[in-house]
């Protein structure tokens, strides 16, 4: 009983520390929006802009993506590069204007979507750069909201983190939660503040400068990463430049995920990774997620002692409280806090997945190619 009061009082306290960090992980205070005055179709000059969009078997997506994109203002020039689709991806994108690049077998150690980038920003010679993925459909000016966000604030990156799709019960159930345990990994007050050691993107949507991106090493220099986005933030950052990034309901996924499987599959390409390949920290991840969706909250199910009803009291608090503001800014109902429990243990086994699938040789399996760990490379 012992073991019971001391996880669920360290559960609980993990709660209460959400609260009390002051760059308050669980606050939607970071976005970006289109004034309301502002959501006619946009008839700005966008010449200094190019998007980038690598897209392999994108067919599904690339019309609206592509079409999002035309609407955002004139003389924006759009590059699709195709990474060896095998359906109509390539033809749906050049009858919507844009350019499009036969992409090529990405040399070893890279993955497909930072090579397929590498080969488009050849072509680029505008001041700034907007990488989108195909399937992420924009609202008319939000391009033009970013780019006066940068250059305002003397940004060398904002990004997007693009609403996800919630049209069925699973996807309501943890995608609202996706967004809710990457703010907790990637605090987005501490990414956009300068100096700090956090760095985060979205790499559905960010606008970067070219000169910036290219200074770094662009993508070269992080050719092997899984999570490019935020790796690429780290990068940028450290040359002293500021980044941004931000909810959005301008910026929004086509993907779906009708099944719990497709979902688990999406986090456990990448979960693993963001605990550095490390046992230490998954046991220490293990131990933090059941004192506090599990230990913390149900408690007093195992125990008569007051001071254990009275920490499950405080953790089911905390947990409505800090998961409320997302819920609220997805137009969720506050009753989904209550499903947290089983959505935290959900999310663990997730990264177990991913740990077991790294330690039997696959770091990753995404668009049909299979990226080996480096344990087995």
């Amino acid at each position: 009983m012992e073991l019971v009061l001391y996880l669920s009082i360290f559960g609980t306290l993990c709660w209460w520390l959400l609260v009390l960090f002051p760059w308050r992980p669980w606050s939607t205070r970071e976005k970006i929006e289109i004034p309301a005055h502002d959501k006619a179709i946009f008839n700005e000059d966008l010449s200094n802009i190019t998007v980038l969009i690598p897209a392999r078997n994108e067919d599904p997506y690339i019309q609206r993506t592509l079409c999002g994109v035309r609407a955002q203002g004139e003389n924006v020039r759009i590059i699709v590069i195709d990474d060896q689709s095998v359906d109509d991806t390539a033809e749906q994108a050049r009858q919507c204007g844009a350019q499009v690049l036969s992409g090529t077998t990405p040399p070893a150690g890279w993955s497909g979507k930072l090579w397929a980038l590498e080969q488009g920003l050849r072509e680029i010679k505008t001041h700034y750069t907007l990488l989108l993925d195909a399937d992420i459909e924009l609202a008319p000016g939000i391009v033009s909201e970013l780019r006066q966000k940068a250059s305002n604030d003397n940004l060398a990156l904002v990004s997007l983190m693009a609403k996800p799709p919630m049209n069925n019960f699973i996807e309501r159930l943890l995608m609202p939660a996706f967004i809710f345990f990457f703010k907790l990994l990637y605090p987005f007050g501490l990414a956009n503040k300068p100096g700090s050691g956090v760095a985060a993107a979205a790499g559905g949507c960010i606008l970067v400068k070219t000169q910036v991106l290219r200074s770094t090493g662009a993508f070269a220099n992080l050719h092997d990463a899984l999570i490019d986005d935020c790796t690429l933030a780290a990068h940028i950052k450290c040359t002293g430049a500021r980044t941004f990034i931000g909810l959005s309901h301008a910026a929004s996924s086509q993907r779906g995920y009708h099944e719990l499987k497709s979902i688990w599959e999406m986090v456990a390409r990448t979960a693993f990774t963001q605990l550095r390949y490390s046992l230490i920290l998954l046991v220490i991840c293990t131990l933090i997620m059941i004192s506090m969706f599990w230990m913390a909250p149900f408690a007093f199910m195992f125990s008569s002692v007051l001071e254990v009803h009275l920490a499950s009291i405080l953790a089911w608090i905390v947990m409505f409280f800090t998961y409320l503001p997302t819920l609220i800014y997805y137009q969720r109902s506050p009753l989904w806090a209550g499903a947290l429990p089983i959505i935290g243990i959900l999310y663990l086994a997730m990264t177990w997945t991913s740990a077991l699938r790294y330690w039997q040789g696959e770091r990753a399996l995404w668009k049909g190619r299979r990226y080996e760990s480096k344990t087995n490379a």
